[in-house]
């Protein structure tokens, strides 16, 4: 009985763990590739302080040595592995953010952005849009 006295603030400490990581979308991330379905990169989602996230890409699998050849401005001709694509992103409910930006590398576009956790923080849909959000593409990310 003494034993599992002792093992009860570890067992109440990872359950609130556990709840911790379903409620936040810090962490990293492994993107799949739409038309191959195979992984893509990691991306490494941070949240500062105000509790905005940005996200950036800690490791390409297919083509470590990319560059952003059809970015603008200071992303032009870049690596893609250590650059940032996911920026801005705000809290919008408990388990999603939006107002956010996110940076296609392979075509240089910048789209608006907004995410949600699913699957109890196991998934991460991310999605990225022109306009209305009706126009754009999601994306689910697994994470690592």
């Amino acid at each position: 009985m003494k034993a599992l006295l002792k093992l009860a603030p570890a067992a109440v400490a990872l359950a609130f763990a556990g709840n911790a990581l379903a409620d936040s979308a810090a962490g990293t991330w492994k993107t799949i590739d739409d038309e191959t379905r195979q992984a893509k990169a990691l991306v490494q989602i941070t949240e500062n302080p105000g509790g905005v996230l940005t996200g950036r890409i800690v490791k390409l699998f297919a083509n470590p040595a990319a560059v952003c050849d059809k970015c603008d401005g200071d992303r032009k001709g870049k690596p893609v592995e250590g650059m940032t694509i996911l920026w801005g992103l705000k809290k919008a409910g408990n388990d999603a953010w939006e107002d956010g930006k996110i940076l296609d590398p392979k075509k240089g576009s910048v789209y608006s952005a907004k995410m949600k956790l699913a699957e109890g923080g196991k998934k991460l849909e991310v999605r990225g849009f022109m306009g209305v959000s009706l126009l754009g593409r999601t994306q689910t990310w697994e994470r690592q």
